[in-house]
């Protein structure tokens, strides 16, 4: 389950959600995001006359910390906290709205040799394999184009399978606003695009956005050709850290293989909390009672 909005991991590097580039892109959309006096960015909208906060995976620490945040905004209204890991927001009254997800991480600061190495052997195989499938890669800037091949596979994708991701628009204006930030890696075979996959770039930071796969690219081993390939081009433009989402074991346990076959290490975060002042008292025995939900095994 997931609600109104996205959220993406903080630490550092900073996460895609509190990162300078984010802030660009929905100021160039025309919706700005709040920043907050210690830096942190909060996306505001409102349903009906009601405004919403949301603060996604900022560098807060403690429930303490991330409430005062929350306080610091100076607006009426519920806000939804979504912290960077597991905490027990139902301290400050918070009641929880959506389970906690896992995120797969890759460090990409070792060696082309060390990163090879790192890759579990079916990876290795699979890569392998679409090596000898004489496929072309090519990587461009996202073109600012809507109605591109990649981004309306994954609407249609998004539409059969019900999960939310950011809004065409957004995605769009994050290329405009970040020159060069948002690279598109696209497999051929022969002259068909089989296969391609979007990363966006934040700092020393990046994360896998969108790809899609067509059949003969899932014959060929396309994606397992083009994820190889931004690993090894994240390394080389300095970033540190390459988060490919979120994955399941129990839903999608071939996704999860794929996902953790890099030699990417898992990242529970914290869950979707409410927080609302006004109705604090009220909600601190329903957060209590859920609890555990939140909490990491």
């Amino acid at each position: 389950m997931q609600v109104m909005f996205d959220a993406a991991p903080a630490s550092d590097p900073s996460p895609l959600q509190q990162s300078d580039a984010f802030a660009r892109a929905l100021n160039a959309l025309g919706t700005p995001p709040l920043r907050l006096e210690d830096g942190t960015l909060a996306l505001h909208r409102k349903i009906g006359p009601l405004p919403v906060h949301m603060i996604t995976r900022p560098g807060a620490e403690t429930p303490e910390t991330l409430r005062d945040l929350a306080r610091g905004m100076k607006v009426r209204g519920p806000v939804l906290l979504a912290p960077e890991r597991p905490m027990p927001l139902n301290r400050i009254g918070a009641l929880p709205l959506v389970s906690p997800s896992t995120i797969a991480r890759l460090d990409v600061t070792p060696d082309e040799t060390t990163l090879f190495a790192g890759l579990h052997q079916k990876w290795r195989n699979r890569l392998r394999h679409a090596q000898s499938q004489k496929l072309r890669v090519t990587r461009q800037n996202m073109p600012d184009d809507p109605g591109h091949w990649m981004l309306q596979a994954d609407l249609v994708q998004r539409h059969q399978r019900g999960y939310r991701s950011w809004p065409l628009a957004l995605t769009l204006a994050y290329g405009r606003a970040n020159p060069g930030q948002a690279k598109l890696f696209t497999a051929f075979w022969g002259r068909e695009p089989v296969a391609a996959l979007l990363i966006l770039r934040h700092g020393t930071g990046a994360t896998y956005h969108i790809g899609h796969t067509r059949a003969s690219g899932r014959l060929t081993s396309a994606h397992t050709l083009l994820l190889w390939s931004a690993i090894r081009w994240a390394r080389s433009k300095g970033v540190q850290q390459l988060e490919l989402g979120t994955f399941d074991t129990e839903e999608n346990a071939g996704l999860a293989r794929f996902k953790l076959g890099t030699g990417a290490l898992p990242h529970r975060l914290g869950g979707t909390w409410l927080w609302w002042p006004p109705l604090t008292s009220l909600l601190r025995p329903l957060a209590r009672l859920d609890r555990r939900l939140m909490q990491s095994g």
